[in-house]
């Protein structure tokens, strides 16, 4: 009895560690470590170029002009040279260099260091007779240009973090002092990226719905704009309505507005085969132009100057969870919201199943009956609306007005954000909060680092490039591509016979 128990065992044992290996073979080949990896490798690549760029890195030279000053042993010599100064005309940073052997000085021209006769470059004589060499300043500069680079690097990332998310040492100061106004200054950074994240996901999630329906939804940024416009109609020109209906109302206006502008290359899709990638387009342009137009007529603010809005009425606008400077609203809990009703739609109704069979295989699920046309308008439509409500979200819960281009490219960023979410919600969703971290906290990098903000647009596209290329990422993490050990993954019970 007592043998049969540990031969028991010994197969508990030995099924755990093979699922343990399974899984791991299972985490290797998933598409989500290629994503986490193709992130990671995105910030360092942009870690580094930040370094590479950084002024220190490229100012340094040999032959610039150095003083410096000698510390000397007890028979005279030169032990070590201190860095005073590179530039004739600007300080810089102290460095120490040390020599291994002992220096002398042996003429004008040239000195000793270990026995040879190198010749010299620069000296200058200053407490003391101190001899400086091309060698010397090679190795100095060297070591300023390692220095200046890694500093650069960590500082971009320090103050990316800070400005996306806060400081850690502000916000505990800000919770001890238990006053509420520079709690609510600490902890901005952290919900202004909640807001910068909303029109993400909106936007993300009607491009993903496209690519699931196998559309390419270029007009984003068009029906954005087309669903700002009907939304702050209803937020300026419906008067008197409580807060409860206001709200909704404004919202599925902005929402009609965008399914509008979605449904018209969706019909021309289904009914003509106008491509949608080319119509798309030329609506966006068409959005563009109509707004500025409006702008400068019938939506202009009699009592401004410049081409903008009146504001919404009070009763329009989404709530507000806290008080200045924070805006955080409640527009960030409705795109989450949406983002549950889209999946749900997609994932678990037979319409969601006749949409992603369509885009998987139109000629199939003809063959099977379901409506390609119809299925196009609709998800065409819909795509739309989920744009509508970026916009939306925009005029309702950050600026209550509509300004000329007010959009800072969400609907254009909101194809990254498919592909980088896999055309799922939960991943289009994580991939806006990455994008509008990285958005804020861009601000204060550049301001407090130096580092241009154009380099966070820099970091987004080397992630998109390792997430359309995910081979390059295999080969450099030597991951296993899915196709490989299908056989190790039967044996152990999880592909079956």
């Amino acid at each position: 009895m007592a043998d049969e128990e540990k031969v028991h065992e010994e197969a508990q044992t030995e099924k755990k560690r093979d699922f343990g290996k399974t899984f791991l073979e299972e985490v290797r080949k998933s598409s989500l470590t290629v994503t986490f990896l193709a992130i990671v490798t995105g910030l360092l690549l942009g870690g580094l170029l930040a370094a590479l760029t950084t002024e220190g890195v490229y100012t340094i030279s040999p032959g610039d002009f150095v003083v410096v000053t000698a510390e000397h042993g007890p028979n005279d010599e030169i032990i070590a040279v201190e860095l005073d100064r590179i530039h004739p005309s600007e300080d810089t940073l102290n460095g120490e260099l040390n020599f291994s052997g002992e220096v002398k000085r042996t003429s004008e021209t040239q000195i000793e260091v270990d026995g040879e006769f190198v010749p010299v470059q620069q000296w200058r004589i200053g407490n003391s007779s101190v001899i400086v060499t091309d060698e010397t300043i090679k190795k100095i500069s060297f070591g300023q240009r390692i220095s200046s680079g890694l500093n650069a690097a960590w500082n971009t990332y320090v103050a990316l973090f800070t400005g996306s998310i806060g400081d850690p040492s502000k916000m505990i100061a800000a919770i001890q002092s238990g006053d509420s106004q520079e709690i609510r200054r600490a902890f901005n950074p952290f919900f202004e990226s909640l807001v910068q994240s909303t029109p993400y996901i909106f936007a993300g999630l009607a491009v993903a719905l496209g690519f699931r329906v196998g559309l390419f939804n270029i007009g984003a940024e068009g029906q954005l704009f087309i669903g700002a416009i009907t939304a702050v109609v209803a937020g300026i020109y419906l008067k008197g309505l409580p807060a409860i209906i206001h709200i909704p109302v404004s919202l599925l206006a902005g929402a009609a507005g965008g399914a509008i502008w979605g449904f018209i290359p969706g019909f021309l899709k289904a009914k003509t085969g106008g491509h949608e990638v080319i119509n798309t387009i030329m609506m966006n342009y068409i959005a563009f132009r109509l707004s500025d137009y409006l702008l400068n007529n019938l939506l202009k603010d009699p009592e401004g100057f410049n081409p903008i809005s009146p504001p919404i009425e009070a009763s329009a606008r989404l709530p507000r969870f806290f008080g200045d400077p924070i805006r955080f609203h409640l527009g960030f809990f409705i795109a989450l919201g949406v983002a549950a009703l889209v999946y749900w739609l997609l994932f678990k109704t037979k319409w969601g199943f006749d949409l992603r069979t369509v885009g998987a295989n139109p000629h199939a699920a003809k063959y099977a009956g379901m409506n390609i046309v119809s299925s196009t308008i609709i998800a065409m439509s819909l795509s739309g609306a989920l744009a509508g409500l970026a916009g939306t979200n925009e005029v309702l819960g950050v600026n209550y007005n509509l300004a000329l281009a007010f959009s800072s490219g969400y609907g254009f960023d909101s194809i990254a954000l498919a592909l980088l979410g896999k055309s799922h919600p939960l991943g289009v969703v994580l991939a806006s909060l990455l994008f509008g971290f990285l958005r804020n906290g861009a601000v204060q990098m550049q301001l407090r680092a130096g580092i241009p903000i154009d380099i966070i647009s820099v970091i987004q596209a080397f992630i998109l490039a390792f997430i359309a290329a995910p081979a390059i990422i295999r080969t450099i993490y030597r991951l296993k591509t899915p196709d490989q050990d299908v056989d190790a993954v039967r044996l152990s019970g999880w592909g079956g016979k």
